[in-house]
Formats: structure tokens, C-alpha cells, sequence
């Protein structure tokens, strides 16, 4: 495992690290055990960085990520989102009561007396022209409640607003083949102003694995059946927001230039590796297999240039023109 520096936050994470999506729900059932295996799996492979939300299983998530790290001595980063338990889901429930419950209840959760790191969880654009948002968070870290902030957004924007505001450390953002937008014009301002930038569903919801098919049949409490077109949350949170047969017939394309003996998965988490620009990508998992298919990508040789040309191109050609201009 590599490890890379997380911005201003100076943690250094695996640049392999965890999503704990998966072991909180929305992506069929995941048993007790396994989300517990997960964990460990992780940990035992030297992922040292966690990333959850208050809203993954109702803070299901939360919860066995503090019981398997109070089973263990190997020091580990967790950081978690708030926001996203308002209902409605408004820029005006961004205030100091409704942040400072959430903190609260996620010190609980997760058995500790500061948080690494909180992130808004993808929040109301209006959100991001509020500065009296981010006033709280310096409040709740001057209190010692949490060590550092940072964003989870749907958007470039987003992402580019956010940076904005001084006390801003990190931003969790959708990167993958199938989303390319960020290494652009966002990717070197974050890092001209010190950003730690976390990499979500990169592998586009499982697309990018290879083992998805045509015939795939998803659980009813999955976000892959129900969420295809935005019907919960934002479209672009599944399968990228492409549709679901045009990027089938982009993995095939993929699929071409893999090399022998390396996994379309662990393909898909190297492209986004040989980004510098990235700290880590979180990759979210259901079972020790996948934790450990994951964390090989660290080791992997660097993509050839005529690699990355392929995927530059099937970008621009097939799947740039479909969600470039929405995220």
C-alpha cells in the first residue's frame, strides 16, 4: 500500500482507502459479518482511512466502523458527512442547531470525542453562497468537536465554490472513466490551494468492474434498481448518470485494452491513481474479496500512454457528451 498526503488535513492516507456505503445499505443486503469482515479486511491490508455518512443504514455504518477499530491498535482515519438527515433536505437546515446535532450524534456513533474530518454531504448549491455555513464548522472545530472540514459535492462548481471558503480542507467528488470532468480545471486549483481530494464510486457503481451484465438483477433496496434516473437522489450517484446499456457497451470497449492478468476493476482504480492530483479513492466493498482486489490497484504499474489515449477518446466520443456538461 501507498500512502499519499490528504492536503491541508497532513493525514497520510492510503491512497487506497474504504467507502462504507455498502455496509450501511442502499446496495442490497450486506449481513453483520460481512460488514464486519470488510472492516477488518481493510484494516489488515493497511487502509487507514475510512470514509462513512450519518445517513448510510441510519448510522448502521457509523456504528461497526467504531466497534471493528475498538477491536483493534492500528491507528485509522474516519470521516464521516452530515447533512443529508434533513427533511426536507434545504440550505436552510444548514444551520448551527441542525450541524451541531449531526456532529453530536456521529461523536456517538462513532464512539469518539473529535471527528476527523466532517464533510457536508452534498448539499443545496445555496448552500455554498452562505459563508454563515462554514462560520459553524470553524465553531465546531475551534470546540474541538471535529479536526478538520471539507464537502462532498455532485458538481465541478461545487467543488470550485467550496474551495473558496479558507477553512475548506477537503472535497469528495464522483472521478472515474466514465466522469472526467475534475482533472481539468478543478483537479490543479484544488491543488494550488492545498485540497485533499477524495475519489467516489470510482468504479461507477460497479460498472467499471466488468462483472455487471445485461441481465444483472439488482436487489429492490438497491440504488442501482431504484435510482436510475434520479428518482431518490441525484442521478449522477448511479452509474455516473450514464445509461445504463451506452456505458455497457463502453466497458466492452474497455474491456479491449486491459492487459492480461489484471482486472477491470483494478484497471478502472489505476487510471484514477495515475491522477497525482488525487489523494485517495474510496472504493466502497461487500465482502474481503473485493477489499482485497481494491487495495492491489496501489501496487499496479502506472497506465501505458496509448491506454490512457483509448479511454481519453471512448470518453470524448461516447460518454463526455451525455453528463460532462451536468457535473
Amino acid at each position: 500500500m501507498h500512502y499519499r498526503k490528504l492536503g491541508k488535513t497532513n493525514f497520510n492516507v492510503s491512497e487506497v482507502s474504504l467507502g462504507a456505503w455498502q455496509i450501511g445499505g442502499g446496495w442490497g443486503d450486506v449481513s453483520d459479518a460481512d460488514a464486519e469482515r470488510v472492516l477488518h479486511a481493510a484494516i489488515d491490508a493497511g487502509i487507514n482511512f475510512i470514509d462513512t455518512a450519518d445517513v448510510y443504514g441510519d448510522g448502521r455504518s457509523e456504528r461497526f466502523i467504531a466497534k471493528v477499530l475498538s477491536e483493534t491498535n492500528t491507528p485509522v482515519y474516519v470521516a464521516t458527512k452530515a447533512g443529508r438527515r434533513l427533511q426536507p433536505h434545504t440550505a436552510d437546515g444548514y444551520n448551527r442547531e441542525n450541524l451541531t446535532s449531526f456532529v453530536e450524534r456521529s461523536l456517538q456513533n462513532l464512539r469518539r470525542d473529535t471527528l476527523d474530518l466532517v464533510q457536508l454531504h452534498c448539499p443545496p448549491n445555496e448552500v455554498y453562497y452562505r459563508p454563515e455555513v462554514f462560520a459553524v464548522l470553524d465553531e465546531l472545530k475551534e470546540a474541538g468537536k471535529i479536526l478538520h472540514y471539507g464537502v462532498s459535492v455532485e458538481k465541478v462548481e461545487e467543488g470550485l465554490k467550496a474551495i473558496e471558503f479558507p477553512g475548506i480542507a477537503t472535497v469528495q467528488i464522483i472521478f472515474n472513466i466514465f466522469r472526467q470532468r475534475p482533472k481539468d480545471l478543478f483537479f490543479p486549483t484544488a491543488q494550488q490551494r492545498d485540497i485533499g481530494i477524495l475519489v467516489r464510486l470510482p468504479l461507477s457503481s460497479g460498472l467499471l468492474s466488468g462483472k455487471i451484465t445485461r441481465n444483472t438483477a439488482f436487489a429492490a433496496d438497491d440504488h442501482r434498481n431504484f435510482n436510475r434516473n434520479g428518482e431518490r437522489f441525484d442521478r449522477g450517484e448511479t452509474f455516473s448518470g450514464v445509461d445504463f446499456e451506452t456505458a455497457l457497451d463502453a466497458v466492452d470497449e474497455i474491456r479491449r485494452v486491459v492487459p492480461e492478468g489484471m482486472s477491470m476493476a483494478n484497471f478502472a482504480l489505476r487510471w484514477i491513481l495515475d491522477h497525482h492530483a488525487v489523494s485517495c479513492v474510496i472504493p466502497g466493498a461487500r465482502n474481503e474479496q473485493q477489499v482485497l482486489q481494491n487495495v492491489a490497484s496501489s501496487d499496479l504499474p502506472p497506465l501505458k500512454p496509448d491506454q490512457m489515449a483509448v479511454l481519453a477518446k471512448l470518453y470524448d466520443e461516447k460518454i463526455g457528451p451525455l453528463v460532462h456538461q451536468r457535473w
